[in-house]
């Protein structure tokens, strides 16, 4: 499957730079994926869509401010010569935080990679934080380890001193609203390195009104990697290597998966996110062999779901608009078909609807 097939054109001043004021005052696009037909409208408008009785699938997992700055501490982890001076002082270094790996231990991505060798450290802030680096693996990733160097634990000092993770098609640095808008309003589980955006546009009273028409609610947690936004350098789609990302299905809210679906009633994910968890669990439950519909419990997602795979769980989905190229281009044009996505997409771009993060929406269904 070529991945020019999952291309389009997109005009940068259609990338949303910075959020609404409003999270429901986004624009959203209804897809039929049978046919294919379109209807424009308006997120606050979504639970006029429903029939009332999905079960709605949301993505709790928080982003962490996983964007650091600091200076280098030492070069090959020795006191600064008459000649190394001034790099000491002037080695600025930016550590991008993608992966927890035990307490205080974690993947990384670190900036100027070719720099930093296996015993390099680095300090942020006043030196109250200092990560050392433990070893080198591909596509510059990094293992390191924090220490503290004031009363507070690492992750303390990682809240204060970290910068929310920012995509980077936003073309600006982060501020300090992004720490509450780039945050769905049901964040709770610490993890991600970048939101599950399909669920910046729900506020409270979106969820009431959900609630108040009989739809049942219910969370899972992704941690949403770096590869969330890892380019696909393959011609194919089949030889891009897919990120796996940890999740988490608790054993009640696979129960109500499984009720659910004996009661022939929909699944709706919110988020391509939430899509990869509940057909990851699903694929593994088929392996299993024992007649269970999903799998409960925490495993990582390694599922890359093309057009032509066939959906176990997820019946609707809400989902952002997405990278040309991408990986997550091709999940929902698995989802919808390829042909109905690419022209809902021309559509979106010729009535100028926001794209990405902070963009608009489309409810597919």
């Amino acid at each position: 499957m070529r991945v020019d097939d999952f291309n389009y054109d997109l005009p940068t001043n259609l990338i949303a730079q910075r959020p609404l004021n409003r999270r429901d005052a986004s624009r959203m696009l209804v897809v039929d994926r049978t046919n294919g037909r379109l209807e424009d409208s308006q997120f606050s408008l979504f639970p006029d869509f429903l029939t009332g009785n999905e079960l709605i699938v949301f993505n709790n997992a928080r982003v962490i401010p996983a964007r650091l700055f600091g200076k280098r501490a030492g070069v090959h982890s020795q006191k600064p010569s008459r000649k190394t001076v001034r790099e000491h002082l002037t080695g600025n270094v930016e550590v991008f935080l993608t992966r927890r790996l035990e307490g205080d231990i974690w993947e990384a991505l670190v900036r100027p990679g070719k720099k930093m060798q296996v015993g390099e450290r680095v300090q942020f802030g006043e030196g109250e934080l200092e990560a050392e680096i433990l070893s080198r693996g591909e596509l510059g990733i990094r293992t390191i380890r924090f220490t503290s160097h004031n009363t507070h634990a690492v992750d303390e000092n990682l809240e204060a001193l970290g910068h929310v993770p920012l995509p980077p098609y936003i073309d600006r640095p982060d501020e300090a609203s992004d720490r509450q808008r780039y945050q769905t309003v049901y964040a709770r589980r610490p993890g991600a390195v970048a939101a599950p955006t399909a669920g910046l546009h729900f506020t409270p009273e979106i969820l009431e009104k959900l609630k108040a028409k009989s739809c049942e609610l219910c969370e899972v947690t992704l941690d949403v990697g770096l590869g969330t936004f890892q380019p696909v350098h393959t011609e194919t789609l089949e030889e891009h290597k897919i990120h796996s990302e940890a999740y988490e299905i608790a054993p009640d809210v696979a129960e109500k998966i499984r009720q659910a679906k004996s009661a022939s009633r929909q699944i709706l994910a919110v988020g391509t996110t939430v899509v990869r968890t509940l057909e990851d669990a699903a694929a593994r439950a088929a392996l299993v062999g024992k007649g269970e519909l999903v799998l409960a419990g925490r495993a990582d997602a390694q599922i890359f779901l093309l057009p032509g795979h066939k959906f176990r769980l997820v019946d609707k989905l809400l989902t952002n608009f997405h990278l040309p190229k991408s990986t997550l281009l091709a999940l929902v044009s698995a989802f919808a078909g390829r042909e109905h996505i690419l022209r809902a997409y021309r559509h979106a771009v010729a009535e100028h609807y926001r794209f990405y993060s902070y963009g608009d929406c489309m409810l597919i269904r």
